[in-house]
């Protein structure tokens, strides 16, 4: 290069880019690149090599200018609002000049519709309240008809109350006057079975007696048979021989008789421990199934405080959480005309743990009932509990109550202790529909609570009770009245108990127990089966052994019978035998007679004690009969008794509900003449002001407020009267400001979206641009690397801003891919020259500037990377090529394109350079 002075040289130089490694690139920046581990780098490398670098950063600045603008506009347009309103105000300012006059009027105008507003939101008031007063005296007309319709109620309850009372006193006369006819009657068949049991004795008596006549008979007619033929007088040996058998016949009978005694005690014995445990074992029997209907229910009880661990709700019903869900979902949809409350036990909180019992027993089922406002909600509610109550199961109760907002005034009406609290007292009720039920429907503010049992008989039945206090109940659940104690049969709190846990643990342990005890019962059962079975074993084999001794007695009897009946003597007189059967038949006929009227009188006696015991059963079973009839009745006489005791409680809520009514309506037919007068009074000003009444469709208020601001303009124009071309200067100023500020931002936003568009466009091109070079780079380097038979790969990740490459120096597939670090120092640099090469065919630059490329290369890359070189350079001898090298050129082709410059040898003892200040005319003489 050529130069004729500084003054051309230096504006070529400004566009020359020093630091780009395109144009300039040193041996120690190819060092880095080709040393850099970092693959980020060497994109950035190429990037800055190919200018794609400012591409982006000038991207990047005019995004952000963009923004910067965008919230330039958004000032704007927050000064352009303010300058609107601004503008608004100082016109608004310059009309009310021209309008003044017009806003006298107006306010004129405003102060005649004033008087005549007035009036008529009296009359608006007036007819309220006589609205009011139709709709009070409808309703207290209502109340009237509810009135009379409780007292029928009550009516109907206590005539009912006298009449299951009338039939109870009458069943009970009745059984008291069948009482002295049961007992005598109960005599009569005693004395009638005992007159039978003597004649049956008596006729089995002579049954007996004439049995024995008869055989006598027989064996005495037998012996003159006998004796008859007999003629042998040689038989006193045998005569003997039968007398000592009889005598040893009769001792075996007496051992055989006191045998059968000891057998007859054993056997009772056995018959009483047979009964005896055959009695423990149905005692034992009912207390195991009382103790598995106890562990069942207790079960059940566990497992619901189990469940109402999570959700309280549930230890009002395993479906009452769903049921609470259905009725929210009704009641948004609109299906209730307020929403019912309940379940009421869940409504309500103790004051005093211990009262929990107690309160349960008062409030029973109530506790699971649910409030509602009307019967329509009724029957809405009604229908939602078909879903989760199967046919055949207990619903709660719905109670049906008007809903106040305002509880029960029951001071007058209420029961007073100064110790003992009432159950209303006890109660923390934040809800008023939730109290005002429980007072209607079990009159909580006349119920004491007495922990003490024998405290609460003391007060409810040794003295008087206190005032207003119908009963009681104690801790454990007992109820108490002025004449009467019901035990519970409740143990413990079932919905109002606070300690869960506690509650749980106990149910747990009972449940155990009460396991145990099955299986205690259940072993005491198994051996009260063996011992039965046992006993009835041994019963069996007394018995036999009883049977066998009897046929034992009955046979050696029989055997004395015969041989006492046996002829001892042949010369006895047969005449005496005739006559004593003779008399022996005489005998048996006056027996047979006599047993005979016997037999007559039994019957006769039998007749008799069957008729008085058909009497007295008669009788017993109709007493019976109107015992089991007093049960229920007495179950419906309390019943009733509770229904008597709502139906006066029901008609002192309409009694305090119609007297409250009253008053209310009584004070407003006051304030309708108080308005009537106050309407007559403005109606009378109204037509002073204007005569003619006017048709005013705005509320007073809102007059009021336009005549007040309206003034206040009046009084702000008075004062500004004076400087009226001031306001129009400034109201012009204002308009032209606020227009000249609205028409840049109008151009600004149009600036924004058509910058928008080109960046859009710009940045898809410069995409398109960066793939193109990408595409070019990776092209040249493979065609410069395959000149020395290297095989490269250049892969760009532009996403992640990565640029990876690798070079082969071999042939075809025979070596591996190699990072190049991984290269030899020659192999490096020829690498390096061929990525150079390629940034220079793809970058323009007027320069092309490479400081100790060859260092590291042999003979024969350092020869093909100058030919590859020399090669580009003569294909671009637009651009110019300075290579710096310590090696010698003298092998380069002489050409007028080529110029070589030699710098001399440093001396080798010289400590400084030999620089000196150059003059202006040394300097032209070098250029």
């Amino acid at each position: 290069m050529e130069t004729h002075g500084k003054s051309e040289t230096l504006p070529f130089f400004c566009l020359f880019q020093v630091d780009n490694p395109v144009s300039v690139l040193t041996q120690e920046m190819s060092k880095q690149f080709l040393q850099s581990k970092n693959e980020g780098d060497k994109y950035k490398f190429f990037m800055k090599a190919t200018q794609l670098e400012q591409m982006k950063e000038d991207y990047s600045y005019i995004m952000e200018t963009k923004e910067r603008t965008k919230e330039q506009i958004n000032q704007g347009e927050e000064r352009l609002t303010e300058l609107k309103r601004q503008c608004l105000e100082k016109e608004e300012r310059f009309q009310s000049i021209a309008g003044l006059s017009t806003m006298k009027t107006n306010l004129e105008y405003l102060k005649h519709e004033m008087a005549w507003a007035v009036v008529n939101e009296i009359e608006k008031q007036l007819n309220a309240i006589r609205d009011n007063i139709k709709i009070g005296e409808d309703r207290a007309a209502r109340l009237d008809r509810k009135m009379e319709e409780q007292q029928v109620r009550l009516n109907e309850a206590e005539n009912k109350y006298k009449d299951i009372q009338d039939k109870l006193e009458k069943i009970s006369q009745e059984t008291n006057a069948r009482a002295p006819e049961c007992m005598a009657l109960k005599a009569d068949v005693t004395a009638k079975k005992r007159a039978y049991n003597e004649a049956e004795v008596l006729y089995n008596r002579s049954l007996n007696e004439y049995k024995a006549l008869k055989k006598d008979d027989e064996q005495l007619c037998k012996r003159i048979e006998e004796l008859k033929k007999s003629t042998d007088q040689s038989l006193e040996p045998e005569r003997l021989e039968r007398q000592k058998k009889i005598s040893w016949l009769k001792e075996r009978i007496k051992a055989l008789h006191d045998q059968e005694n000891s057998v007859n005690q054993e056997i009772e014995q056995f018959q009483q421990a047979i009964e005896k445990d055959k009695e423990e074992y149905a005692r034992i029997k009912r207390e195991e199934l009382d103790v598995k209907h106890t562990l069942n229910y207790n079960q059940i009880q566990l497992k619901e405080l189990k469940d109402s661990k999570t959700d309280r709700l549930k230890r009002f019903g395993p479906h009452v959480p769903a049921l609470l869900e259905a009725i929210d979902d009704a009641y948004r949809r609109g299906h209730f005309t307020y929403k019912p409350v309940g379940p009421l036990g869940a409504c309500i909180h103790l004051r005093d743990p211990e009262h929990a019992l107690a309160i349960e027993s008062c409030l029973k089922g109530l506790l699971q009932a649910y409030c509602c406002h009307n019967h329509a909600d009724e029957r809405v509610l009604q229908t939602l509990m078909k879903r989760f109550y199967s046919p055949g199961t207990s619903r709660p109760q719905i109670l049906v109550s008007e809903f106040r907002n305002e509880m029960y005034d029951v001071r007058h009406r209420a029961a007073y202790h100064p110790e003992f609290p009432t159950v209303l007292t006890a109660l923390e009720i934040d809800n008023a529909v939730v109290a005002n039920s429980l007072i209607d429907m079990r009159g909580i503010e006349t119920v004491l609570l007495i922990k003490n049992n024998s405290v609460a008989r003391a007060v409810m039945q040794s003295q008087k009770p206190p005032k207003n206090c119908r009963e009681a109940f104690t801790a454990d659940g007992d109820q108490v009245f002025a004449g009467r104690y019901y035990s519970s049969e409740n143990t413990r709190p079932k919905f109002l108990t606070r300690d869960v846990d506690s509650e749980i643990s106990d149910l747990e342990n009972e449940v155990e127990n009460k396991k145990a005890q099955i299986v205690n019962l259940q072993q005491h059962l198994s051996a009260l089966e063996k011992d039965i079975k046992r006993n009835e074993e041994f019963l069996r084999r007394c018995q036999l052994h009883y049977k066998e001794l009897k046929m034992k007695i009955r046979k050696n009897t029989s055997e004395i019978r015969e041989l006492e009946n046996i002829e001892e003597h042949q010369s006895v007189d047969i005449a005496t035998l005739e006559d004593e059967a003779q008399e022996n038949k005489s005998k048996m006929k006056m027996v047979e007679k006599n047993m005979e009227q016997q037999k007559e009188n039994m019957e006769y006696l039998k007749s008799l004690k069957i008729v008085a015991e058909n009497k007295y059963e008669a009788i017993k079973l109709k007493i019976n009969q109107l015992s089991e009839l007093a049960d229920p009745l007495k179950d419906e006489l309390n019943l009733a008794d509770s229904e008597v005791d709502n139906q006066k409680r029901g008609k002192r809520h309409y009694e305090d509900k119609q007297k409250e009514h009253l008053d209310t309506l009584n004070k407003k037919k006051r304030e309708l003449d108080m308005k009537e007068k106050e309407l007559e009074e403005k109606t009378s000003q109204a037509r002073q002001i204007c005569p003619e009444r006017i048709e005013v469709k705005k509320s007073a208020s809102i007059l009021d407020k336009e005549i007040n601001r309206l003034r206040q303009k009046i009084q702000a124009e008075h004062a500004s009267h004076g400087d009226r071309e001031e306001i129009m200067r400034q109201y012009q100023e204002a308009r032209e400001t606020y227009l000249d500020l609205d028409n840049k931002v109008r151009t600004l936003r149009r600036f924004i979206k058509l910058l928008e568009e080109i960046m859009t466009h710009r940045y898809k091109t410069y995409q398109q641009f960066r793939r193109c070079l990408t595409l070019r780079c990776k092209l040249y380097f493979d065609n410069l690397l395959s000149q020395r038979a290297y095989c490269g790969k250049m892969n760009f990740d532009h996403k992640n801003e990565t640029l990876t490459i690798s070079v082969q120096p071999g042939e075809g597939n025979k070596a591996a891919f190699n990072d190049m670090r991984a290269l030899s120092g020659g192999e490096r640099s020829f690498s390096t020259v061929c990525f150079i090469l390629s940034l220079w065919s793809i970058a323009e630059s007027p320069f092309r500037c490479l400081d100790e490329f060859d260092v590291y290369m042999d003979m024969v890359n350092r020869r093909i990377a100058m030919d590859m070189i020399l090669k580009m350079a003569d294909s671009q001898r637009f651009r110019q090529f300075i290579l710096l090298t310590p090696q010698s050129m003298s092998s380069l082709p002489s050409s007028k394109l080529i110029r070589i410059l030699r710098m001399s040898d440093p001396e080798r003892g010289q400590t400084t350079l030999p620089f000196r200040p150059v003059t202006q005319g040394e300097e032209d003489d070098q250029s």
